[in-house]
């Protein structure tokens, strides 16, 4: 017999709970109940309007409208939906929307810049899959001069989470800035490859993801996609 409904995640991740991933890892924690019982399989098929669905007790009533937000990232905020006591989050900024929005991917702590923010999982899934393709390209301030044997260093690579990491492209700006573009987009990526190489961070700010552009965004602001964005964003970009 063909089931009916969606799967859990699905629905979580249409109403704007949070991406698909993060839906799942909601449901893995033992935070999601279906009609009043924890529910710990994300592919388990429910039915908006049938079937009573909550997250940490708030009931959840359907598919939010979907929002897209770009934000230049401030430093000192945390890419997280889990409160953390004296922790400031991105999404904090966005208090006066009222709606479930969560971050498209991460940036750490200390790192500034572009950064996607929705309520929409399934446009987030597409962004962050490795099928994507997407380049993320990041300015690099550092504290010493930037020579030849440096950017060789970084192109070279380095380990990390038992990879051996690349970056696309290393270029050097001016005297101590350079841009790294990267595509795995591991943990810290840029970080580690350019400490790597022995030079000492000052600032590091992300200020593309595939054809998206930070533009001239204050920090700590933001501002809404438009529909060319949204578009381009999942398209295949190329560097020249």
């Amino acid at each position: 017999m063909k089931k009916t409904g969606n799967r859990l995640s699905k629905i979580l991740a249409a109403a704007g709970v949070a991406s698909r991933r993060a839906s799942e890892e909601l449901i893995f924690s033992g935070q999601v109940q279906v009609n009043g019982v924890v529910v710990f399989t994300p592919q388990t098929f429910v039915t908006l309007g049938k079937d009573q669905i909550k997250v940490n007790g708030s009931l959840i009533h359907g598919e939010e409208k979907k929002v897209y937000y770009i934000l230049n990232k401030p430093h000192g905020y945390i890419c997280s939906n889990k409160r953390l006591e004296g922790k400031k989050l991105v999404i904090d900024l966005f208090q006066s929307m009222h709606q479930r929005l969560f971050t498209v991917g991460r940036l750490d702590r200390d790192t500034t810049g572009l950064l996607i923010v929705t309520n929409d999982g399934h446009f987030a899934q597409k962004i962050i899959h490795p099928s994507a393709n997407l380049v993320k390209e990041y300015l690099v301030k550092t504290f010493q001069e930037i020579s030849h044997t440096h950017l060789e260093m970084i192109s070279e690579g380095t380990l990390i989470e038992g990879c051996w990491i690349r970056p696309f492209k290393v270029v050097k700006v001016r005297k101590g800035t350079l841009k790294v573009c990267v595509k795995e987009g591991k943990k810290r990526e840029v970080r580690l490859l350019v400490e790597k190489a022995g030079l000492q961070i000052m600032s590091l700010s992300r200020i593309r993801i595939g054809d998206l552009s930070l533009g001239n965004i204050p920090i700590g602001s933001w501002r809404e996609m438009t529909s060319q964005e949204k578009t381009s964003v999942l398209g295949n970009s190329k560097i020249s």
